[in-house]
């Protein structure tokens, strides 16, 4: 019984997903520049680096390598395991880190995020959930654990709110160059129950060295 519901929600999932996927490489791409090193964190089967890979208007010279926990060995793009700890890369070894859907999965979602940033020489770039709307919190919970049971990966059940969200990038010294508080990532009929506030993109964007202040702040409606 449990198998076949597994094989159930994966085939249910499989729309949302491909749509997920698609959005994000249409977010991503426009802040990537030629020659750009690329780190996915938490990039699971390598799907969204292998999509930015494959994409036709990717900027030249662009490589992505991912990093989990277990390397499943298949992925579309290089993928290193590591403990959860440290990051195994030296400071600003990477031009842009992206946590895609990772942060509500982490014990210590701090420490992930001052990692990305010290191995980020240039962009941070997060896709994740957060608390907003009417039942918001019971909505994200029932699409976590539609999303990831089937693929036995644990939920925490903990999300951000928009007020917490702003506060990340002056805990890190980095700047906000780009913020979507909604988005349309599912296919209808999944994003009227499923996406517009629950989902949350931005990208953040290191300070130069010795910087104490913002050097922009750019904020973007939904998309």
């Amino acid at each position: 019984m449990n198998h076949l519901l597994s094989h159930l929600m994966k085939k249910l999932h499989d729309p949302v997903y491909h749509s997920r996927l698609r959005e994000l490489v249409k977010c991503i791409l426009p802040h990537l520049k030629p020659g750009d090193r690329v780190l996915d964190v938490g990039c699971g089967n390598g799907a969204l680096g292998g999509a930015l890979m494959a994409a036709f208007n990717k900027p030249t010279g662009l490589s992505v390598e991912g990093l989990e926990r277990c390397a499943r060995g298949g992925e579309p793009i290089p993928v290193r395991a590591y403990d959860g700890g440290m990051i195994p890369a030296a400071d600003d070894s990477f031009d842009a880190v992206i946590l895609a859907d990772v942060l509500h999965h982490e014990q210590d979602p701090d420490h992930l995020l001052r990692e990305c940033a010290r191995v980020s020489r240039r962009l941070l770039i997060i896709k994740d959930h957060q608390i907003k709307g009417l039942l918001a919190h019971p909505r994200i919970k029932l699409l976590d654990w539609a999303a990831n049971s089937p693929y036995g990966v644990p939920c925490l059940f903990r999300y951000n709110t928009p007020a917490e969200w702003a506060r990340i990038p002056d805990r890190l010294n980095i700047d906000t160059i780009l913020a979507i508080p909604s988005m349309r990532l599912y296919p209808f009929p999944y994003w009227i129950v499923f996406g517009g506030d629950l989902q949350y993109f931005t990208v953040l964007q290191k300070r130069p060295p010795h910087s104490g202040v913002s050097t922009a702040r750019v904020a973007s409606g939904p998309t």
